[in-house]
């Protein structure tokens, strides 16, 4: 992510230069819509989309596969632009901002079609004697994106590929760190000849975020901290707009005493040190059991030392995205420090680097007087804690305000289930780092502080739709049953038919 500076500006609009967080040099300058822009930007949005909404799934899909095919052939275009602007390793670059991109466009072109079409429903009881009941699923209208810097490209075309195959149409605020990703992916809409303004982008702040949800847009999407997320909160219920919130994570892993070590230490590595440490389902709390701690952290200590930092040629671990990010990494760390945290590898900055990187580092002896195991950090940061047995680490991994993922390693898989389901989060994934935000057919959300509904699924693509009811009576003709006039005989009648449906078995066997 860049550093950001406050530029003058002549005119209405606030300008902002972008800094490299590899070479510290600028690499841009771009100036923030006003709320005018943004209404105006909805306003055109609004008028794209309801011819975009009467093209059935299949034309939809077609417009879809030829974003695809720009992600597909102009590979290092994206990966310039998130490289420059960010610093992340390249192959996390590759990874996360071209392969999961891709991977959504072509899931949601090839299922919308089947997870959005009208269904019918069987009607229980007497009603259903009755009546007849369909269920479809309707376009919500203008979708507001909001996105954060650690994804810039993953964060936006997921959620875009889900809008638009429901039939909205898309204007997007980026995190204004990385502003240069998302106009890569407008130049790719464009190219791929997308309906002119559905998809829009507009630069800026808070300021701009805000705008956004006030210039009337019929649902947000919302990525990024859990402080910003409650204000996104707040004015979505004052305007009575739905909204998907993606909120901060704190990952618990926990380590059995069956586990494979090996992998284990693997997993635990790259769950914490992936992009940076800069995802939201990252591995940022560790507990392993007493029977293999020693081994375990040994095994940590040796693969993290083999990483490479470097900002020229390979390299494991880029720098931090946001020198904002690497300000609260240092104080969590700092903290952690003062505690009696000890420190087996890295901790500091790289100091054979001109850039905002901070060295992979291993810290054991923590625990829940710290920041580093309360508030998360987004740091390449492996936080091992011992604990007596599963049961206790259990007890750890809840003891948190956030609840996005988690991971459990064990080698008896069924057992991971068990402990899986009692670790309250979003999701958890078993002998593998979180993976859950890149398995389309699962819903993904977060519990607690974590978040707000779901994203991606079946369900996501649903929560781009109004699904509306549509009831028929199967005859349609003659006298309503139940109408006026009411009379005694009547009244009569309807409390002998509960008596009689409810009464015995026979109603409650048809509900």
């Amino acid at each position: 992510m860049a550093i950001i500076e406050v530029m003058e500006s002549s005119g209405p609009r606030r300008r902002l230069r972008a800094r490299s967080p590899v070479s510290l040099e600028p690499i841009g300058e771009f100036e923030c819509a006003t709320a005018e822009d943004v209404r105006l930007a909805v306003e055109r949005a609004r008028k794209a989309q309801s011819d975009w909404a009467r093209l059935d799934f299949d034309a939809r899909a077609e417009v879809l596969y030829r974003l695809l095919d720009q992600f597909v052939q102009r590979q290092d275009e994206v990966i310039d632009a998130v490289v420059q602007e960010t610093g992340k390793a390249r192959s996390d670059a590759i990874a996360l901002e071209v392969y999961a991109p891709c991977d959504a466009l072509a899931y949601y072109a090839k299922n919308a079609k089947r997870f959005l079409k009208p269904e019918k429903r069987r009607i229980h009881g007497l009603l259903g004697l009755a009546k007849k009941l369909r269920i479809v699923y309707e376009p919500l209208g203008v979708v507001g994106l909001i996105t954060p810097w650690n994804g810039p490209v993953a964060l936006s075309v997921v959620p875009l590929a889900q809008a638009l195959m429901a039939g909205n149409a898309v204007v997007h605020k980026p995190s204004e760190v990385t502003p240069f990703s998302a106009l890569t992916v407008k130049r790719f809409t464009e190219d791929a000849g997308f309906p002119p303004d559905l998809y829009q982008v507009v630069q800026g702040d808070g300021e701009t975020g805000a705008a956004l949800i006030e210039a009337g847009v019929d649902k947000i999407s919302f990525t990024g901290s859990v402080a910003t997320g409650r204000r996104v909160a707040e004015a979505c219920g004052k305007r009575l707009i739905p909204h998907t919130l993606e909120l901060g994570g704190k990952d618990a892993m926990i380590v059995c005493a069956d586990a494979d070590i090996d992998r284990a230490a693997e997993g635990a590595v790259l769950g914490s040190c992936m992009n940076t440490g800069h995802y939201c389902c990252g591995t940022e709390r560790v507990y392993v059991v007493d029977a293999i701690y020693e081994p375990f952290l040994a095994k940590v200590i040796e693969r993290t030392r083999q990483l490479r930092q470097s900002d020229q040629g390979e390299s494991d671990v880029g720098a931090v995205f946001w020198d904002k990010q690497l300000d609260i990494i240092e104080s969590h760390m700092e903290d952690a420090r003062n505690k009696g945290a000890v420190v087996h590898v890295g901790g500091r900055r790289n100091p054979n680097l001109k850039g905002l990187y901070y060295e992979p580092t291993v810290v054991s002896e923590v625990n829940h007087d710290m920041a580093l195991m309360t508030q998360e950090t987004f740091g390449p940061i492996v936080s091992i804690m011992r604990v007596r047995d599963e049961e206790e680490a259990i007890r750890w991994a809840n003891d948190s305000e956030f609840g996005l993922n988690g991971n459990v390693w064990t080698t008896d898989t069924e057992r991971g289930f068990r402990l899986a389901e009692r670790v309250e989060s979003g999701g958890v994934c078993i002998n593998d780092m979180a993976m859950t935000y890149g398995i389309h057919e699962a819903p993904f959300g977060g519990v607690k502080n974590s978040g707000l509904g779901v994203v991606n699924s079946e369900a996501g693509l649903r929560g781009y739709c109004h699904a509306k009811p549509i009831s028929a009576d199967r005859r349609g003709k003659g006298k309503i049953q139940g109408g006026y006039p009411y009379t005694v005989k009547s009244e009569a009648g309807m409390q002998k038919l509960i008596r009689f449906w409810w009464g015995g078995r026979l109603g409650r066997w048809f509900s």
